[in-house]
């Protein structure tokens, strides 16, 4: 096919030597197959910022660290280059989490190099040797979607053991080789000890899996997985090899209901001399 103008450059540096076929298109990029070599490889192409449906929102920059000042403010200011700049934290993101994750024995494409907007990385393929299917296109029977959902599990501890969440995790950002699930999609990683909203976002990837999986497995729809994990990470508990029961025990204490409403009086009896004793002060 012919190449795709961002793709040019990495002809012209002996990158990549052919574009065979589009593979997909995502929110956030369109992702062609490609021959480096002997190699067949993918070169994941972003959407650029205002051509993409999934917004650079604060809750995912929150944590993202520039090389100095001036392009902090850069940003700050959403200057040209400051833009020039988000894109490249954007872009690198996903780059800087696939290296991370691969280091921690995460499941993920392997990267190669990230240049000019353009991200090659290795094809994750199926047991017949094509393309990998993504997650949302695989028949599931009760044992798979329950030995997909643990293996999946144990990615998402690994990967916040590594510290980082992935953020938008669901059955569209999985692919399934011959040896199970393969996590893909990372512009949008959160780091997990510099980001406010981490807990919430770990807990919305892990109740995503429970969805999904809940078509076939319908009790994981009540599980807490994504709770119980966060707070074993806050105690320092969590491991790869931490047991998991998505049972989150309440509180064993009750509320102290009478406590709550004498507090609340004391506060309207110390609410009301102090406004009495304005008015005397004022009078």
């Amino acid at each position: 096919m012919k190449t795709p103008k961002r793709i040019a450059p990495l002809v012209e540096e002996g990158l990549v030597d052919e574009v065979m076929r589009q593979l997909m298109s995502g929110k956030e990029a369109t992702v062609y197959v490609v021959r480096c070599g002997d190699d067949i490889r993918c070169a994941k192409v972003y959407k650029e910022a205002d051509k993409r449906s999934f917004h650079q929102a604060v809750a995912y920059q929150e944590g993202r660290r520039v090389k100095n000042s001036r392009q902090a403010r850069a940003m700050e200011k959403g200057t040209r280059y400051g833009r020039k700049m988000a894109e490249e934290v954007w872009q690198n993101a996903e780059v800087e989490a696939l290296y991370r994750l691969a280091a921690a024995g995460v499941r993920v494409p392997k990267p190669y190099v990230c240049f000019e907007g353009v991200l090659l990385m290795e094809l994750v393929t199926g047991a017949d040797g094509n393309a990998a299917p993504r997650l949302n296109d695989v028949e599931l029977t009760r044992e798979s979607a329950l030995a997909f959902h643990k293996a999946l599990l144990r990615e998402v501890v690994l990967m916040l053991c590594a510290g980082v969440i992935h953020g938008d995790l669901s059955e569209y950002n999985i692919l399934v080789d011959a040896e199970g699930p393969v996590i893909i999609d990372l512009p949008q990683a959160i780091d997990a000890a510099g980001s406010s909203v981490a807990a919430d976002m770990l807990e919305r990837d892990v109740s995503n899996l429970a969805t999904f999986f809940a078509a076939v497995v319908p009790e994981l729809a009540g599980s807490q997985y994504g709770k119980e994990i966060w707070m074993l990470y806050e105690a320092g508990l969590l491991t790869a090899d931490t047991p998991l029961t998505g049972i989150v025990a309440a509180p064993e204490e009750a509320a102290d209901v009478g406590a709550v409403l004498r507090e609340i009086a004391l506060a309207r009896e110390e609410e009301a001399e102090r406004t009495t004793y304005q008015m005397t002060v004022d009078g």
